[in-house]
């Protein structure tokens, strides 16, 4: 029997979790990595017969007591039990939208009103719906409306360019599984693009990881400047299914700060 959305997440998060994590010693050689189903079923204080069926898709609805259970069986963060439950009950409150791709003007003027500053609206599967005026002034192939950032990830260019490339994947695939619908027409569609071509993302999808993006530091080629360290911080849009800012902005005294302020002082004076 194919296993469920819940079942692979299972399994994989199952396979992430070292025994030593959860106070069980062993010794001699183990044939499964991470933790096997009678052991994950004993910390949750279920019966075996009952998570295989679980992660064989032959029981697809838990109830929340056994969902939260699995979560601190499986040491799963707030994010990661959150999508646990989505899984679960795809049709509770929890359940997000598909993606939304039109962008309210009042946010359009919002982030023109940050000259030094780059902003950049995407949606819950991180498509660029819109840039301000100093992000277009960058010239940037990955920052441009229309691109994809978590494809841009997985571009050649950038995975020679990134020396934290690895974390940087990671992360992006980790935030694209929690933002996105998991029946999103436009996630299959990148989940599906990205897994005929890169073995990387194949790797990383099928790890199952589910976090949050919020802030962080990375490199930015600024006209004149070369590439220059900026921080970024993700901002949520309440009540547009999942569209996000992100903004990008050099730390006070640093290259960063005064690369953005000269590139935006050749478009708005009054931004020295």
């Amino acid at each position: 029997m194919d296993a469920s959305p819940i079942g692979e997440y299972l399994r994989a998060r199952r396979e992430q979790v070292r025994p030593e994590d959860v106070g069980i010693t062993w010794s001699g050689v183990r044939r499964v990595p991470g933790l096997r189903r009678e052991e994950v079923a004993s910390l949750a204080g279920i019966s075996p017969e009952y998570y295989l069926r679980l992660e064989q898709g032959r029981d697809r609805q838990p109830s929340d007591q056994v969902l939260r259970a699995l979560s601190r069986a499986l040491l799963l963060d707030v994010a990661a039990s959150l999508h646990l439950h989505r899984l679960a009950h795809p049709d509770s409150p929890v359940r997000l939208a598909p993606t939304v791709d039109v962008v309210d003007p009042f946010l359009l003027q919002l982030i023109e009103q940050w000259p030094t500053a780059l902003a950049v609206v995407v949606n819950s599967c991180r498509d660029v719906l819109a840039i301000n005026t100093l992000t277009a002034a960058l010239d940037s192939r990955f920052l441009k409306v229309g691109n994809n950032l978590v494809l841009n990830v997985f571009t050649p260019g950038l995975k020679e360019m990134a020396p934290d490339w690895e974390e940087l994947a990671a992360g992006a695939v980790a935030a694209l599984r929690m933002s996105a619908s998991p029946d999103d027409p436009r996630l299959i569609e990148i989940v599906g693009e990205l897994s005929i071509r890169d073995e990387d993302f194949r790797r990383l999808w099928a790890r199952h990881e589910v976090r949050p993006s919020s802030s962080g530091t990375s490199l930015t080629h600024v006209p004149g400047f070369g590439v220059v360290p900026v921080r970024w911080q993700n901002l949520d849009v309440l009540g547009t299914n999942g569209q996000m800012i992100i903004t990008f902005f050099g730390e006070a005294g640093s290259i960063g700060e005064h690369a953005l302020r000269t590139l935006a002082s050749t478009l708005v004076p009054s931004a020295r």
